[in-house]
């Protein structure tokens, strides 16, 4: 492991600080990269994700990945997961906190806000980011990418019913510019272009030519991860330091969720006998949230001052953090995990 995958954590802490340093000392700045964006998608942070996924793309062996249909279990966790726990599981815990444990610290309307915020978070499965955290847990790259796949088609047509449900409305408006654009930028074109830079490294007849280059690559995938995290925490840094009790209040039932979901996950795995390679990335697809999304959908829902856009902002101020708690955590029990399963072996 590298120097910057061994002290990613540190890096990360760093960004977080610098982005609401940099954030505060030179807002025009940073407003003029928030402007960058198509259908609510920010174009900037559309290529550091790009520089982040591109090299695990890479590695994407499509001769492989036929074989998942060999071992479904990783995908039904996942699909359980992400569509008939983590929705629910977050409009619960919303309303336990914004109306009975915070009902006199919040008033009724944006605690309302915040808990339709919370669902749209909890409603949005994560599309990139999860490539990197699979990346970090050694996951396979083929079953993650079929894991992705199948979560971005379902979330195309699953998304606004469950949400106008767990809302109460019938008339959500889903951003699908912002939904399909997304999917577009975050997975297709990478995806696209992985394959084809390994068919060219591989017609080259230098075995070795594939792994040299995902090793240098891989140092720019951290940049990319670094340069996002300064760039999120940058764009909310005002409002970071101005209503920090607000975002206190909103943070805590979305650790709760956040961790609970994993542990049910990682849980769930260990009882499917899922191997770590597919465990890992179905515990991090289920935990992580697809943030532009959620964040699209608040504003376009509730204004771009509601308290709904400003849970969704939460949403994403935590997961990266978070995220990296629960790669550690995976990372270290690994050899536990595989010596478990291997007691009573199963296919998967």
């Amino acid at each position: 492991m590298g120097l910057f995958e061994r002290y990613l954590s540190v890096w990360v802490g760093l960004a977080i600080v610098l982005g609401v340093i940099f954030g505060n000392l030179m807002p025009n700045i940073f407003a003029l990269v928030a402007a960058v964006e198509y259908a609510h998608v920010n174009l900037v942070i559309a290529v550091l994700i790009w520089v982040m996924i591109y090299p695990m793309m890479v590695q994407i062996d499509f001769a492989a990945v036929k074989d998942v249909r060999k071992s479904p279990k990783g995908l039904v966790l996942t699909l359980v997961i992400n569509w008939l726990i983590k929705p629910f599981t977050m409009a619960l815990l919303g309303w336990l906190f914004f109306k009975v444990l915070f009902v006199e610290w919040v008033d009724p309307q944006t605690a309302t806000e915040y808990i339709a915020g919370m669902i749209l978070l909890g409603v949005a499965p994560c599309t990139a980011m999860v490539f990197v955290w699979s990346q970090l847990t050694k996951g396979d790259p083929n079953y993650t990418l079929v894991q992705v796949s199948v979560n971005d088609l379902i979330m195309v047509v699953a998304f606004a019913p469950i949400c106008a449900f767990l809302l109460g409305v019938s008339d959500i408006q889903v951003p699908w510019e912002t939904l399909l654009s997304s999917v577009f930028l975050y997975v297709v074109l990478p995806l696209v272009a992985g394959v084809l830079t390994r068919r060219k490294l591989e017609s080259d007849g230098d075995p070795a030519s594939l792994a040299r280059f995902v090793g240098n690559l891989k140092p720019w995938s951290i940049v990319g991860l670094l340069a996002t995290v300064v760039l999120l925490f940058g764009f909310q840094a005002e409002t970071i330091l101005n209503e920090p009790q607000n975002i206190l209040l909103i943070a805590i039932p979305l650790l709760i969720q956040t961790y609970g979901i994993f542990f049910i996950a990682y849980y769930a795995a260990k009882k499917l006998k899922l191997s770590h390679g597919v465990a890992a990335p179905a515990c991090m697809i289920a935990t992580s949230n697809f943030f532009e999304l959620a964040v699209a959908v608040a504003i376009s829902l509730f204004g771009l001052h509601s308290g709904a856009a400003l849970a969704t902002v939460v949403g994403v101020l935590v997961e990266v953090p978070v995220m990296l708690t629960l790669v550690a955590f995976v990372n270290r029990n690994r050899k536990q995990f595989e010596d478990d399963i291997a007691e009573h072996p199963a296919i998967s």
